[in-house]
């Protein structure tokens, strides 16, 4: 008998489940997950499935790890603090693909250096610029370097690499490692985001194996990439961006273990985020463009999902302008104010009551914050620094926090770097409102709802009349937007037929106006035409009334709520390895590799060798991810012209995948 343990480390909830062999759920736990100590929460969502199933930890031969935590921070905007060396591109380059967005005001350098299409040396890299960047440039977590044309020669990457590594000791993300694709800025964009992950995936990894290890199991434990296939925890530490869309993706193998749907949408509710994706022919499809996250596009091969900041947890933001009022979600999650209340019942409800019995609403009414213990705090500045101090080790309402306008710029600074956490109302205060989730401190939901309710709108009115009508607003809110996100996928899949943008497609009023089934001059139907899987803790409570709002079927499994820990432990070990042989002149075939171009006088020869090299890297990585009965694939994109009646070689692009079973721990 085989027992594979899933482990899924969400932004609210630890979730951890044991199958017996990859054909049952014999038993499945939640924990909340604890930031300042992820193997806190870990261990707790182990332990007690464990109990829940009766078997000894050694008895487990496989353990593996789901995260959304890099999709959630890059969502939030959260990571340490980085630094860009970009060789060989114009300064005006940091515009492009979001660059200078996703660099947040860290360090760049734009340095003289890079190659030419062909792979040939442009300028020398300027070795003096960069070390003196260096030495002005303490307190970086993770540099990322990016130079023009690495992928048809990396040799500056690689020096750079190693120069920033002797001087600092910081991790080194290289551009050319996460993509064999051109397009220098994006590349960077997707080395500065797996830079800023890089301590976070860390701790996060190392702690999880700790927790294994002192619960007694040696099994060996995997992490799911955000394409759904597994790969080892040494590989996803040197590589955390391949784990932005790690949850999601091991949803969508969850729910089509749990269901066998051939062809679905698959919406995920957690706390920070709603993702969706179809299952198309039983299976998730890539996105070629590579994964979209946080406002980011990235060179990284993923699940296409459509991942939104939407979610049990998001912050509940009052709308005032205009007449009527109401209320929008997200995208930044805060904790409820329920679950500050139920780790900090005094301050919270002290506040909350002397709240109540002012006369004027105050900006910050039901709002606190709390410092995360063992966070790193290199490079912050003075203001930040000031209301670290002023927090200590304590809860805060945010009026006592917040004394001058400037230091909210402070705090939010914090926050992104998951440095201090902020509490708010959210949907899940108004589920303990509403009845519908009795998880923490429902008296501390009610008193919140009640302050936020009292907010003005346009006309002079209160937001809501009470907690319940207010609760029932934001439950109305999030099936409105949940279910304007699932039509965004769906048109987006459709795209070429409509020639509009999804988004504007899902808002158009005939689209509204057909789920209404208006009915006048005109007959309007409009109505989702594919069964949706609802997965999340909280997904029978809020999913429901969207099929409704859809008029599609709504399936909502057994262990819908710990399907990213079923998909954990249920994928198979998959590694890809990409190359380009190029032809700089006639009768010259360039193979671009590592170590630089190698130049061959026929097409097939220069082939032959790239498929070798790539042969070797994909089944190497997928031995050392712990795989077995190893299978590659390869494929090969050959582009030609028609030149004078002939062919005449231009590019040849080849891809190998190596895919297996992960090995299990016997004995």
């Amino acid at each position: 008998m085989a027992l594979a343990l899933g482990v899924d480390t969400g932004g609210t909830y630890t979730d951890a489940v044991l199958i017996r062999d990859e054909k049952e759920v014999i038993a499945s736990a939640k924990s909340l997950t604890t930031r300042a100590d992820l193997a806190i929460g870990v261990g707790r969502a182990i332990r007690a499935v464990l109990d829940e199933a009766g078997v000894a930890a050694e008895e487990v031969s496989l353990a593996s790890l789901s995260t959304t935590l890099a999709t959630n921070a890059l969502v939030e905007g959260q990571g340490g603090r980085v630094a860009l060396i970009y060789i060989g591109f114009r300064e005006s380059d940091l515009e492009k693909h979001g660059l200078k967005d996703a660099l947040k005001g860290d360090p760049a350098l734009v340095l003289a250096g890079g190659h030419s299409y062909a792979g040939g040396e442009v300028a020398p890299l300027d070795v003096a610029a960069l070390e003196a960047f260096l030495h002005t440039n303490p307190g970086v977590s993770g540099f990322a370097v990016a130079a023009q044309f690495a992928t048809r020669n990396p040799a500056h990457e690689i020096e750079a690499a190693r120069i920033i590594a002797e001087r600092t000791g910081a991790p080194v993300t290289c551009s050319h490692q996460l993509s064999a694709k051109l397009n220098g800025p994006k590349r960077a964009v997707t080395a500065v985001l797996n830079a800023r992950l890089i301590g976070m995936i860390d701790r996060l990894i190392g702690r999880a194996q700790d927790t294994l290890r002192e619960l007694g199991i040696t099994a060996p434990m995997m992490v799911v990439r955000g394409d759904g296939a597994l790969m080892s925890a040494e590989q996803a530490r040197e590589r955390p961006i391949e784990t932005i869309l790690s949850g999601p993706a091991a949803s969508i193998v969850g729910a089509r273990w749990l269901t066998g749907v051939e062809e679905a949408l698959v919406s995920d509710i957690g706390g920070t985020t709603t993702d969706v994706a179809l299952i198309r022919g039983g299976k998730p499809a890539i996105d070629p463009a590579g994964a979209r996250v946080g406002g980011f596009r990235t060179m990284v091969e993923a699940v296409a999902m459509r991942t939104h900041g939407l979610g049990g947890d998001s912050q509940v933001h009052a709308v005032t302008e205009g007449l009527g009022g109401g209320v929008f979600l997200g995208p930044r999650r805060v904790l409820p104010v329920s679950l500050m209340a139920a780790e900090a019942r005094g301050v919270v409800h002290a506040a909350l009551d002397e709240q109540l019995r002012a006369t004027t609403v105050g900006e910050h009414d039901a709002r606190f914050a709390r410092a995360v213990p063992g966070m790193p705090v290199d490079g912050i500045g003075a203001r930040e620094a000031t209301l670290l101090e002023r927090l200590g080790d304590q809860v805060l309402p945010l009026g006592t926090l917040l004394r001058t306008r400037m230091e909210h710029g402070a705090l939010t600074r914090l926050v992104d770097r998951g440095i201090v956490q902020v509490s708010g109302v959210t949907p899940s205060d108004a589920s303990h409102v509403l009845g519908r989730l009795d998880a923490w401190d429902a008296e501390a939901a009610r008193k919140g709802l009640e302050l936020f309710a009292r907010k003005r709108t346009g006309s002079g009115d209160r937001l809501a009349a009470g907690p319940e009508a207010l609760a029932k607003i934001i439950f109305d809110q999030l099936t409105e937007q949940t279910a304007l996100t699932l039509l965004e996928t769906a048109f987006a899949e459709e795209a070429e037929e409509f020639g509009l943008p999804s988004e504007q497609l899902a808002r158009h009023v005939l689209t509204q106006r057909g789920l209404a089934r208006h009915r006048g001059l005109l007959a309007l139907d409009t109505a989702l035409n594919v069964d949706v899987v609802g997965l999340g803790a909280s997904a029978p409570s809020y999913y429901p009334a969207v099929g409704e709002r859809l008029r599609c079927e709504m399936v909502l499994p057994e262990h819908a709520g710990v399907a990213n820990a079923i998909g954990a432990v249920v994928g198979r070990v998959t590694f890809r390895r990409a190359g380009t042989v190029t032809s700089p002149s006639e009768g010259r075939y360039r193979v671009h590799l590592e170590d630089g171009p190698q130049d061959f006088d026929g097409s097939d020869e220069a082939l032959a060798l790239l498929e070798s090299v790539l042969r070797g890297e994909a089944e190497g990585a997928a031995k050392d991810a712990g795989a077995e009965d190893i299978r590659v694939l390869v494929e090969r994109d050959i582009r030609t012209v028609r030149v004078e009646g002939r062919d005449v070689f231009v590019e040849g692009m080849l891809t190998v995948e190596a895919s297996g079973r992960p090995r299990v721990a016997l004995g």
